[in-house]
């Protein structure tokens, strides 16, 4: 079963990966990956235009889980959905060296809830859970994943809201 972790970057998934590295999971970085289905890189936005198709072919076969910001477009039976509150997801990319302007297009995509929303195109309800990582450690989310993939707990999401950070804009 493949199951993807995804979200906006600064939202935690590498550290959560880890962690369940770390519990002997199968945890495959989508960054390590991608590569050679890389079409083109898009300068403006910063990111790799990826051909999703040609590598969900290329690993139709895996089984655990897949950690990447992207991983959401991939034929998934779950996916995870790691959120944070946009003012601490600020915080977090700071360190990273990204410039003022990327650091506030990710906010303003978390404050949105843009990959939730593709998410939600994408998957049926049932094959979603949204974590709240604002202020919880890697282990404490990595359970509540093994916890979503072994079906102890029901699908859910959508219940975050940070309009309020959007109408501060």
């Amino acid at each position: 079963m493949l199951i993807g972790i995804t979200g906006t970057p600064g939202t935690g998934k590498t550290s959560v990966a880890e962690a369940l590295r770390r519990r002997g999971h199968a945890v495959l970085d989508l960054k390590t990956t991608v590569a050679p289905y890389v079409l083109e890189h898009d300068e403006e936005m910063g990111a790799d235009v990826v051909d999703v198709e040609a590598w969900a072919e290329a690993y139709a076969d895996l089984d655990g889980f897949v950690e990447g910001a992207i991983s959401h477009y991939l034929p998934c039976e779950k996916v995870i959905i790691l959120r944070c509150r946009p003012d601490v997801l600020e915080k977090r990319l700071t360190p990273r060296g990204y410039s003022a302007a990327k650091i506030r297009e990710n906010a303003e995509a978390e404050a949105l809830d843009v990959i939730l929303i593709e998410t939600a195109d994408a998957f049926a309800t049932e094959q979603i859970y949204e974590i709240d990582t604002t202020f919880i450690d890697s282990e404490t989310a990595a359970d509540m994943i093994l916890a979503f993939a072994e079906d102890k707990v029901p699908a859910s999401f959508g219940s975050l809201d940070w309009s309020e950070y959007v109408m501060s804009l």
